[in-house]
C-alpha cells in the first residue's frame, strides 16, 4: 500500500469514528469522568441549571394551568453557546445530570435548549464515579423521565406562587429583605406548634433514690429503687422522700438475683444529608455549606485524583464497594 492509499484510509477511518457528547454539571465532574471514557467521548460542563423562572416577574401563568415561563439564566450564554457548537460536531449526546428531580429537570431543559429530543435515548445516570459506573451507564441511556421532570417543576411554580405572594408581607410586617417560601413556611409552623406545647407544658415534681451498695473484697456497685411495697415507685416531693429513707435505714440488704444478658449493638446506619451535616457540625464545627461542599469533592474524586468515593449523596452516603476491596487487597 502507497503513502497516498494508506493516509487515505487513515482518513477514512477517523472520519467513521462516532464521536459521543455527555453533558454533567459541573467541571470537576467533567474532569473525573473523562478519564474513564475513550477519545470517542468528549465531557462538558452546564455549571448546574441553564433554564429557570425569571427573577424580576412572576413567571407563572396562573390562568393558563400554572404554565411556567422559563428564561435563560444570565451569565449562562457563553456555556450554552459553547455546548451548542459542541452538539454540532457530535453524533450522539447523552445527559448526565445528577441522578435527582434536580437533575433531571437540568436535562430536560438543556434537551430543549440544545434542540435535543427528549423522548431519544439521550439520558445517562449513574450513583458512583468509578471506572465501572461510568462505562456501564453510557452503555444503557433512556428517555428523560418527564415524571421526574414535572415533580420538579411543580416544586419550583409552587415556590414561585408561596414565596412571591408571602415575602412582601414579611417586609412589610416584620424586616425588609425576609423570604417566606414552601420550606420556610412549614418550619415556622412547626417552630410554633413546638413552641405552643412548651408554653403549655406544666412542671411536675419527682425524686428518685439511687443506693451505693459495698460488701468487703467486693466491689461497690449502685442500684436504683424501682418498687417499694411491691408497687412502682413514685415520689413527688422531698416528703414523700424523707418518709421512705427513715423507713429503709438501718435495714440489710440482699442481692436476690443476677440476671446476665447479651446486648447487640448494631452499626450505626449511612450517612443521610441531614445526619452528615449534624455529624459534622457536631464534631468539626462545620457549616452545612462547607460540609456538602467537601462531600461533594469525595464524591467527585478531585481531592484524590482518582475513583469518587461515595456514592449519590442524595440517595445516602457510603463508601462504594469496589473501593473497599481495593483497601482490603492492600
Amino acid at each position: 500500500m502507497t503513502k497516498e492509499a494508506n493516509r487515505a484510509f487513515s482518513n477514512v477511518g477517523c472520519t467513521n469514528l462516532s464521536k459521543t457528547l455527555v453533558i454533567v454539571e459541573s467541571p470537576a465532574k467533567a474532569k473525573s469522568i473523562g478519564k474513564y471514557l475513550g477519545r470517542n467521548y468528549t465531557v462538558k460542563a452546564s455549571m448546574g441549571h441553564v433554564r429557570d423562572l425569571p427573577k424580576s416577574q412572576f413567571g407563572v401563568d396562573v390562568d393558563q394551568e400554572f404554565s411556567p415561563k422559563y428564561i435563560t439564566i444570565r451569565g449562562k450564554g457563553d456555556i450554552i453557546k459553547d455546548l451548542r457548537l459542541a452538539v454540532k460536531k457530535a453524533d450522539k449526546i447523552l445527559l448526565a445530570s445528577d441522578p435527582d428531580r434536580e437533575g433531571e429537570a437540568i436535562a430536560w431543559h438543556l434537551a430543549k435548549l440544545l434542540e435535543i429530543d427528549d423522548k431519544s435515548a439521550c439520558r445517562i445516570e449513574f450513583n458512583e464515579i468509578t471506572k465501572n459506573a461510568i462505562q456501564q451507564a453510557v452503555k444503557d441511556p433512556r428517555p428523560i423521565d418527564l415524571d421526574r421532570v414535572n415533580a420538579q417543576q411543580a416544586r419550583r411554580i409552587l415556590d414561585r406562587l408561596v414565596g412571591y405572594n408571602l415575602s412582601p408581607l414579611l417586609w412589610r410586617k416584620v424586616k425588609k429583605g425576609l423570604s417566606a417560601g414552601r420550606v420556610q413556611s412549614v418550619a415556622v409552623r412547626l417552630i410554633c406548634d413546638r413552641e405552643e406545647e412548651i408554653q403549655a407544658f406544666v412542671p411536675e415534681e419527682y425524686w428518685s433514690l439511687t443506693g451505693k451498695f459495698t460488701k468487703p473484697g467486693k466491689n461497690a456497685f449502685e442500684a436504683k429503687l424501682n418498687k417499694y411495697k411491691n408497687k412502682k415507685i413514685e415520689i413527688p416531693n422531698q416528703g414523700a422522700m424523707d418518709k421512705i429513707l427513715a423507713e429503709l435505714k438501718g435495714i440489710s440488704y440482699v442481692v436476690s438475683n443476677v440476671t446476665k444478658k447479651e446486648k447487640l449493638r448494631n452499626p450505626a446506619a449511612p450517612f443521610t444529608t441531614s445526619s452528615l451535616q449534624q455529624e459534622a457540625s457536631r464534631k468539626l464545627n462545620f457549616t452545612s455549606r462547607k460540609t456538602m461542599v467537601v462531600a461533594q469533592q469525595l464524591y467527585e474524586g478531585i481531592e484524590l485524583g482518582k475513583e469518587g468515593l461515595w456514592v449519590w449523596l442524595h440517595i445516602f452516603v457510603q463508601i462504594q464497594p469496589g473501593y473497599l476491596k481495593q483497601l482490603w487487597k492492600k
